[in-house]
């Protein structure tokens, strides 16, 4: 796992936790994961989806299992996944009858690398500390880390009464807000001490606490932060779709992350219709690579453009250079090791274009407009070529290509070794 932190702030001390490889929390690179959107009893369809999740860069992806049909299927999963060579941790995600579905198939509480337990809905009155339990022993007998996974629509309204007539009683010390944030707080921990008490290591529980708005999740997790040393997953909980959702996620989640706080991220987007799942892995990754955090794709500065910039060549070699990084980037993270650390700059004008480029690995600075047709090419700091004609676009490309085989391929590094 590739990866590195920097931040004003110390990163956050917490345990770590196994999960099926993937560390989480420990001083470990903040972990990126996702959800697939599929009935889980479709084996092809949900084999499918974690595939391409992964391939996009989800190092943990989580699966619904809400039925037999879908506990039953879970092996399958595994087993086919395991034959196509990809090898991510799949967590299962449990509410209302998780410990009968993980008693009734084994091979499914195997085939997992973590459970996800909502305290809010995993059992009702008198049954629920039982059926917690129950999913706790399971696994330990298993091996398993648990995700205690606490949400504000799901919360448990026995602790949140309990709470609201405690500060009733008080004369409403705190706001109704400030309770509910409480509430979450509590639900979290007690359930992780629950959980010790049955004999879970510490190093195999993770915490959540989602909530939907911005600031309500800033303030349960730096207040969660400050009472605990778990590990801990960070999530805005209904985001929403497009921007909205980038936005609310990025906000809430880069202020933490900025705090040390969060050992691995999900940002939960709403797809459009028939749209692509593996966006949210991109914008985690964009978010942490953004930061400074984590380093996952080449970067490819590109400028805004203006009134100087009326050619749209800039703009579409710079998205066409962007979707063959992301194309080509399964293959070359194994072909090109270190290849993500490249910085490519694709500019429209002679104002910011050769400074930026030169900044750049390598950096292409194109005509604007009235300029002279002709487009220089920087390569680590230096002049290396001035691309002119109809192909300026097609020969940039290949310049691109060639300077990843020069300083990332396996010549070059065989050289590196004589």
């Amino acid at each position: 796992m590739t990866g590195y932190y920097s931040s004003p702030f110390p990163r956050r001390a917490s345990v770590g936790v196994d999960v099926g490889g993937v560390m989480v929390g420990g001083g470990a690179p903040v972990v990126v994961q996702s959800m697939t959107n599929t009935d889980t009893a479709d084996v092809d369809g949900t084999v499918a989806q974690v595939a391409a999740l992964h391939r996009a860069g989800s190092e943990l992806v989580r699966i619904t299992v809400d039925r037999d049909e879908s506990a039953a299927a879970v092996p399958k999963i595994r087993d086919r996944l395991a034959r196509l060579g990809v090898d991510v941790p799949l967590v299962g995600d449990f509410h209302y009858i998780g410990h009968k579905l993980l008693a009734d198939h084994p091979a499914c509480a195997e085939a997992l690398a973590k459970y996800r337990i909502n305290p809010g809905n995993v059992g009702f009155r008198d049954k629920k500390d039982k059926q917690f339990a129950d999913i706790v022993e399971m696994a330990i007998r298993h091996d398993k880390p648990v995700r205690i996974g606490v949400n504000w629509g799901s919360l448990d309204q026995e602790l949140l009464t309990r709470l609201m007539n405690e500060n009733q009683a008080k004369g409403f010390p705190m706001t109704a807000q400030e309770v509910t944030r409480e509430a979450i707080v509590q639900s979290a921990l007690l359930s992780a001490h629950l959980a010790e008490e049955i004999g879970l290591g510490r190093d195999r529980i993770i915490l959540s606490a989602k909530v939907s708005g911005v600031q309500d999740l800033i303030a349960v997790y730096a207040e969660l932060a400050r009472r605990c040393d778990h590990a801990l997953h960070l999530g805005l909980t209904e985001a929403g779709m497009g921007s909205k959702g980038i936005v609310a996620s990025s906000a809430s989640m880069g202020i933490l992350l900025q705090q040390g706080i969060g050992d691995t991220i999900r940002i939960s987007l709403t797809p459009e219709p028939g749209g692509d799942r593996t966006r949210e892995v991109q914008v985690s990754q964009e978010l942490l690579q953004t930061m400074g955090f984590r380093q996952f794709i080449p970067i490819v500065a590109a400028c805004p453009g203006c009134g100087r910039t009326t050619s749209t060549v800039f703009q579409e070699l710079a998205q066409t250079i962007q979707e063959d990084i992301r194309r080509n980037m399964p293959v070359w993270r194994t072909r090109y090791p270190g290849v993500e650390q490249l910085k490519v700059a694709v500019m429209g004008c002679i104002v910011n274009g050769p400074g930026e480029s030169k900044h750049a690995d390598i950096g292409i600075s194109l005509p604007g407009t009235g300029e002279t047709p002709s487009a220089p090419v920087f390569i680590d700091g230096e002049k290396a070529a001035t691309l002119r004609g109809p192909n300026i676009a097609a020969d940039f490309e290949k310049m691109v290509s060639e300077y990843i085989e020069n300083r990332f391929g396996m010549g070059t590094r065989a050289r590196a070794a004589e």
